[in-house]
């Protein structure tokens, strides 16, 4: 199929796009990775879209030793090949290395991805286990958005119609911290049917265990290992039998990791 006619207005700073998407039927695209395919299934039809993955106030790095903050339009691609700043043990190229084919990851943003919020998705689990908040901006004023409260579900954000997701910032793990992630696909590049991030940082204090591929939002686990608490979360997420089998398989595994 092909998409719907549309019109397609490029702005020219982050001003000018939320005026943009402030009015009706509007849709904001960066790499376009995923709104893409939608439009060409007729799965979304909007009136207008709007490209910002080229916008100045959506890219460049900044790092201290507390966090690593990446522009919204930093594409998977860039972390993946080293070409920004990563923690410890390549925990971020990781991620994006996995991340659907290399042409996708070439062009798919880390904020896109963010913003579209579907549950497959790799950085909305991997991010929320890592402690991740966005900045996004708005002619009124921005704000910082820690990723649980972020994401409210499936394909859904907190972000307004006049709302930018800017930056996003993800905090260092301390010397000693483990991290573990795994995702079950049929095949490589396809989404994941179960996926599961771990995150052990005693140093911190931190020990979080994040569930993805649910259907919704991610399921946020604190605390050590409670394989009875762990059933439980998800027997309550509307999963089939199966399907809980294999999120409780991949958090085995995730964890397996953290533990080597």
């Amino acid at each position: 199929m092909k998409a719907a006619a549309f019109d397609l207005v490029r702005p020219e700073t982050l001003a000018e796009a939320a005026a943009l998407l402030a009015g009706p039927d509007c849709r904001a695209m960066a790499g376009g990775q995923s709104l893409g395919p939608m439009l060409n299934l007729r799965l979304a039809r909007p009136a207008m879209i709007v490209p910002i993955a080229h916008l100045a106030e959506l890219r460049g790095v900044a790092e201290d030793e507390a966090a690593i903050t990446l522009g919204a339009a930093t594409t998977h691609a860039e972390i993946e090949d080293g070409r920004t700043p990563d923690l410890a043990g390549g925990i971020l190229a990781r991620i994006a290395g996995g991340i659907a084919y290399r042409a996708v990851r070439n062009r798919g943003t880390i904020g896109g991805s963010l913003c579209h919020a579907d549950p497959a998705a790799d950085w909305a689990c991997t991010l929320t286990a890592l402690g991740a908040s966005v900045r996004t901006w708005r002619p009124q004023g921005g704000r910082w958005i820690a990723l649980p409260d972020f994401v409210t579900g499936a394909f859904r954000t907190v972000l307004m119609a006049d709302e930018i997701l800017q930056a996003v910032r993800i905090p260092r793990p301390a010397s000693g911290a483990r991290f573990g992630y795994v995702k079950s696909c049929r095949k490589p590049g396809e989404f994941a049917h179960a996926m599961a991030a771990v995150l052990d940082d005693p140093a911190r204090g931190v020990r979080r265990a994040v569930i993805g591929a649910t259907g919704n939002r991610p399921v946020i686990l604190e605390g050590p290992a409670a394989p009875a608490r762990e059933a439980a979360a998800l027997a309550g997420s509307g999963l089939d039998t199966v399907a809980v089998q294999m999120e409780l398989a991949a958090l085995r595994r995730a964890r397996a990791q953290v533990a080597a």
